[in-house]
């Protein structure tokens, strides 16, 4: 019977583990796991050694101040792998916790197998980070198409598994038309989706742009409407910066719904949208995958910017951009992010989003939709590399 220890540190790497454990379960009903895991794996009946929360910190304000219960919660979970004495490691996401742990197991039982969920992003920028894993990692499992020679390179075996986007349930157009008319919006009126970021620092900075973007592209669609389906953890703010907007706007609170509900509303949002202005992140792939044409537009401190673009090895941000291999989603970083570039964009979208929306499917094809499920196929790929692994 086969034994693995899962760790995850934050909810996007829950979410991954939960799909990994039910693809485990359906290939090897009888196979024994533990670890660390979030309220998604823990459903998935795995007890967690202690709170995954305990690890969803990030940003250097945030880690000094529990710096040293990290440091204690590293080797408390790399002595609970070692005790256990498991196949393999599985690590997902969370690099900062995970490679320490990683590099514990390998320093004190080198004889257990390690697989790493989520390959760094070694192909946009700081590509030492491949060869610094290689010591500590045997496997990796990618989200992204054209990340395993990165890997392979750097010494590790490197399965493309599929992202977890195209296993997210479509919103019918139904849904989407009933979603309009709760809103009182009909057919026919444009409706504009405003995603200005998940944290609070994107949200202060880009929402003032974002609002003199949309008042200029009112300015020439007047019957358009706005909505912003916020992000729980902004939901404040968002509606704070919106009141400023000198433009009626629709803001979705998710915080009086459960996740999922809050969930199946952003992303019906999505698709009933005409065309989306966002920032920049993996929402331009949720944006992709509900067939919602977007424009892309980010910024950040100066210095931050001038360093960022200064190590950057890629000419694009946006990863519908880069899994079609088009450049068809129109983006807007740094001194370019201004609101008359934004505002013609989305006029431009508005009037012929056609050929977007083509790369947005060649993106989802690509990404694995219309094949087995990515958590099956990350699951089939640990038990594949542990077998060859152990010959």
């Amino acid at each position: 019977m086969t034994a693995l220890f899962l760790v995850a540190g934050e909810a996007s790497g829950d979410a991954l583990g939960a799909a990994l454990i039910r693809g485990l379960r359906q290939l090897e009903p009888g196979i024994a796991l533990q670890g660390i895991a979030g309220p998604m794996m823990q459903s998935e009946g795995l007890t967690s050694l202690f709170p995954m929360e305990e690890l969803s910190v990030m940003g250097i304000a945030e880690i000094l101040p529990k710096y040293f219960h990290l440091k204690r919660r590293i080797a408390e979970t790399a002595r609970a792998v070692v005790a256990a004495k498991p196949d393999a490691l599985v690590t997902i996401d969370s690099p900062d916790f995970s490679l320490r742990v990683a590099k514990l197991v390998r320093a004190a039982a080198p004889e257990i197998k390690i697989v790493h969920y989520v390959a760094p992003s070694v192909w946009a920028w700081r590509p030492g980070r491949a060869r610094k894993m290689a010591p500590m990692v045997d496997q990796v499992l990618a989200l992204l198409p054209f990340e395993p020679p990165y890997m392979t390179a750097a010494g590790m075996r490197c399965d493309f598994v599929g992202h977890p986007i195209v296993a997210q349930p479509k919103i019918s157009d139904a849904d989407a038309q009933a979603f309009r008319a709760r809103l009182d919006i009909p057919a026919e009126v444009p409706l504009v989706v405003a995603l200005p970021g998940s944290r609070r620092s994107e949200v202060s900075r880009l929402s003032p742009v974002f609002g003199a973007a949309l008042g200029q592209f009112l300015a020439q669609r007047p019957e358009a409407r706005i909505v912003v389906p916020a992000a729980r953890s902004v939901a404040g703010l968002v509606k704070q910066q919106t009141d400023a907007w000198p433009f009626p706007v629709q803001v979705l609170d998710p915080r009086p719904l459960t996740v999922e509900a809050a969930e199946i509303m952003k992303r019906t949002a999505f698709r009933a949208a005409d065309v989306a202005l966002a920032a920049s992140g993996t929402v331009s792939l949720e944006l992709a995958a509900a067939e919602a044409p977007m424009v892309v537009g980010y910024d950040m401190a100066w210095l931050t910017m001038k360093i960022t673009q200064a190590m950057a090895l890629i000419d694009t941000v946006t990863l519908v951009n880069l899994v079609s291999e088009t450049r068809l989603v129109p983006e807007f970083l740094g001194q370019d992010f201004t609101p008359d570039a934004l505002s013609r964009a989305l006029v431009d979208m508005l009037d012929a989003p056609e050929s977007q929306l083509e790369a947005a499917r060649v993106t989802m094809s690509r990404l694995g939709a219309g094949g087995d499920a990515p958590g099956l196929r990350a699951a089939r790929a640990v038990l594949d590399g542990l077998s060859v692994l152990q010959a």
